[in-house]
């Protein structure tokens, strides 16, 4: 038998709890295949640690008291997802074993004059959902932030076009001061990815191409099973680039035909053939911009996220047949849509405060982030291709 070190004992004691269920001594011993008594110190720690709680058990039919069984604390803090943006703030709260317990949307931070106002708007945000809860704020173990912008990894935000008054200032910090426990801070469209590779449409696929499609284009990247940051922490901010015909400075899409994109694809729906030909050209030029993106990356997987994502015959569906003629290549690579919708970055927010602060969530160390369970909610319809772009949609905040 391999013996490994108390801390491991404890983290995966900590961890068979927590992902497998209520065990006792003996069940434990046997799953993770350590001595008795190395399982008994780690139960000892976890029980003073508030991570582990005796589970009721029923007497069975043999003589005697029976085995304590011991189950992983949830309940004992909570973990916050916040995502940030002009149209829309949204937070998601989760227990310390990832299912979601509530999550909230409010007006987006566009109607404050300032920075500082956009900030209090939001920390307000935060108390009413945890006073919607009845949770109080001490209870909260980590906060994960999405917002528009080129983040450092301390959590200043280095630019951002679409909250300028945030240029410079240490988000990260001011929350950190708020609420009193670790903040994590990236931006929303890279966390977005991370949502969809930890519980989206691209689960265990470790090189993704995420590209956010609304009211302009962004991008995360996933690779080797990690969002990729780059040196700058600017990784994926290629949109305006890579695309032609966007705001060079903003990314954002202009459209001829109509002033917005739903009612562009609504006129194409009808048989208008300006609109259609300017959604056949967006089309094509999507397809391009993909191309040269996954000639540059070679991923095993595109995700299609953002307002436009749910116009399946409309765009996604031609979109799959322009690509391969740009790539003109020997093999496929499949264009998938996003599966989280506008839910995508306030979930991936919550996996990042799991990965970065995942000694202080659990109080011991080496704990991976657990398997996120969101709430359940309605499938988007395909008819959502008609709303696309509006002001719901995720594309407004990034």
């Amino acid at each position: 038998m391999v013996v490994l070190n108390p801390l491991s004992i404890v983290t995966r004691s900590a961890l068979h709890l927590r992902d497998i269920g209520p065990a006792t001594v003996n069940e434990l011993s046997h799953s993770l295949e350590v001595s008795r008594t190395s399982v008994e110190t780690a139960v000892t720690a976890l029980s003073d640690a508030g991570t582990i709680i005796d589970t009721p058990v029923r007497a069975g039919a043999g003589a005697g008291r029976p085995a304590r069984r011991y189950s992983f604390h949830s309940a004992a803090g909570t973990v916050v997802g916040l995502d940030i943006g002009v149209a829309s703030v949204r937070v998601v709260l989760a227990d310390l074993a990832g299912l979601v317990v509530a999550q909230h949307r409010y007006p987006g931070v566009a109607a404050h004059d300032d920075g500082a106002a956009k900030l209090a708007a939001v920390i307000d945000d935060v108390r009413h959902s945890l006073s919607s809860s009845s949770i109080p704020a001490s209870h909260v173990r980590a906060i994960g932030v999405s917002l528009p912008g080129i983040v450092d990894d301390s959590g200043r935000v280095t630019t951002s076009v679409v909250i300028p008054e945030w240029s410079g200032i240490d988000i990260g910090a001011q929350l950190r001061q708020a609420f009193g426990c670790p903040v994590a801070v990236d931006n929303g469209v890279r966390l977005a990815a991370v949502a969809e590779h930890h519980l989206g449409v691209a689960q265990l696929v470790d090189d993704v191409i995420y590209l956010s499609v609304g009211n302009r284009i962004a991008m995360g990247l996933i690779l080797g099973g990690r969002p990729r940051r780059g040196i700058h922490n600017a990784a994926g901010d290629i949109g305006r680039l890579a695309f032609r015909g966007l705001d060079t400075g903003t990314g954002q899409i202009t459209w001829r035909s109509a002033p917005t994109a739903a009612e562009v694809f609504g006129a194409a729906r009808t048989g208008d053939p300006e609109a259609q030909r300017e959604l056949d050209a967006f089309i094509d030029e999507l397809a391009h911009g993909i191309a040269t993106l996954i000639m540059t990356v070679d991923p095993a997987m595109v995700v299609i996220g953002g307002g436009l994502s749910a116009a399946h015959a409309q765009l996604l569906d031609p979109l799959r047949q322009a690509l391969p003629q740009h790539l003109g290549l020997p093999f496929h690579v499949p264009l998938a849509e996003a599966r989280l919708g506008a839910e995508a970055a306030a979930h991936g927010a919550l996996v990042h405060a799991f990965q970065r602060h995942s000694g202080q969530i659990y109080r011991i160390d080496d704990m991976p982030v657990p398997p996120i369970t969101p709430l359940a909610h309605e499938e988007a319809s395909p008819d959502d291709a008609a709303s696309a772009a509006s002001p719901d949609s995720p594309e407004e905040n990034k």
